[in-house]
């Protein structure tokens, strides 16, 4: 390809995880070697970079590349769980690879069989593909400034993004642009590419280290070969927005975890029983034993719907027909709801529970509340019970777009 840079050259370092269960095993060891610096990463907002690069080199970026190209495939419900385990350790290390494994669907629906054998293998090599898509000041968070006009052999560039998760540790800029004719397109560009600025300047309350913050582009060159036509993605049924939103369920899910264990620990170990309550320890408290119990069995259920709902793409990624979508997208939105609530009540019972103590700065257990409240604003769920309610009792079928 003539997108081949330097960056092709770089030495294949990544492991190759030969099953789904070698893969779940990778995530719960890196998972326990995250998590002893995640709050500091996250109160002195340390990005991650040598934790994306234990990451890249585990293999786990390429366990959705097709058993064609090398890779193994995971079923979604071991991706969406994948995503779990890592966010329970650090939720800012959870999301920072969603867009890359969005990246990765998009060209397994659009891309040629050049660029699927090329940007695949660049995966299995341990490459990390980072977002340029969202923007601001556009009427909806649907609709693009960024353009993409021809020029010689190839295309540039113009825009300007932000909520660029992971650019700033990627290898590859995936930046997503209109045509000519307001058709969206998807194009590959080498992070050192001439044009493209990558300014560090998220200051969101929550997901503090996920480095989700602008990408300037001007007159960024791509050649011909480098732009899948992401528009046709979402022409006909597919799976695009049902694995990009599994995985956000997936993060949502991690957090709670990462809330109600230290709800238990810090009640178990630190906080007293209420006045009145007539039991010995916090513990032991009948009220809170039954609140620990409701957040336990909402953890049951989101993480049964969410294996569930990776069952249902995976249907409709084998089969992929109008129905198989449809049940797919129905099936994501249900475990993206319930998590989402699962999130944020976790984190704030966490508080309820544990009491004013808990509230220190120095313990920065808030960061609970701050990841889950931060994370679970994308794509609203609000959206999401119109779409499953209007499919039910009216017949209409979810729209096709990467929220769904």
């Amino acid at each position: 390809m003539s997108s081949v840079t330097r960056l092709a050259d770089r030495q294949e370092t990544a492991h190759r995880i030969a099953s789904e269960d070698e893969a779940l095993a990778i995530a719960r060891t890196l998972a326990a070697e995250f998590e002893g610096g995640a709050s500091r990463r996250d109160y002195e907002r340390a990005l991650p970079f040598e934790e994306l690069d234990r990451l890249s080199a585990s293999g786990l970026l390429a366990i959705t590349v097709p058993a064609e190209y090398g890779g193994i495939d995971v079923s979604n419900a071991v991706l969406a769980e994948v995503t779990a385990i890592l966010s329970e350790a650090d939720s800012s290390i959870g999301q920072i690879p969603q867009n890359h494994f969005y990246i990765l669907e998009a060209l397994r629906h659009d891309g040629n069989e050049t660029q699927k054998r090329f940007y695949f293998g660049r995966v299995l090599a341990g490459d990390r593909f980072g977002n340029a898509l969202s923007e601001v000041g556009t009427k909806t968070v649907g609709d693009y400034n960024t353009r993409i006009a021809p020029d010689g052999a190839g295309f540039r560039i113009n825009g300007r993004k932000f909520y660029s998760t992971g650019v700033l540790f990627a290898h590859w800029v995936t930046i997503f642009a209109l045509d000519g004719e307001d058709r969206l397109t998807m194009s590959f560009a080498p992070r050192e590419t001439d044009g493209i600025e990558i300014v560090d300047d998220w200051d969101g309350f929550g997901q503090r280290t996920t480095g989700s913050g602008t990408t300037i582009l001007r007159d960024v060159y791509v050649p011909a070969d480098a732009v899948v036509q992401h528009h046709k993605g979402f022409e006909r049924p597919g799976t695009i927005g049902s694995v990009g939103q599994i995985i956000h369920a997936g993060v949502d899910l991690g957090i709670a975890r990462a809330a109600l264990k230290e709800t238990i620990g810090y009640v178990r170990d630190k906080a007293r029983p209420w006045t009145g309550s007539g039991v010995e320890r916090a513990a032991d408290d009948p009220l809170t034993v039954a609140r620990i119990g409701e957040l336990a069995i909402r953890a049951e259920a989101a993480e049964a719907t969410l294996e569930r709902a990776g069952r249902k793409v995976d249907q409709a990624q084998v089969n992929l027909n109008s129905e198989n979508a449809v049940a797919a997208t129905l099936a994501v939105a249900a475990a993206k709801v319930l998590t989402t609530e699962l999130a944020i009540d976790a984190a704030n019972v966490l508080f309820e529970l544990a009491g004013t103590s808990a509230t220190k700065r120095g313990l920065n257990l808030e960061r609970h509340w701050r990841n889950a409240r931060t994370h679970t604003l994308h794509d609203p769920v609000r959206w999401k019970y119109h779409v499953v309610g209007n499919y039910h009792l009216n017949g209409i079928t979810p729209p096709k777009n990467g929220a769904l």
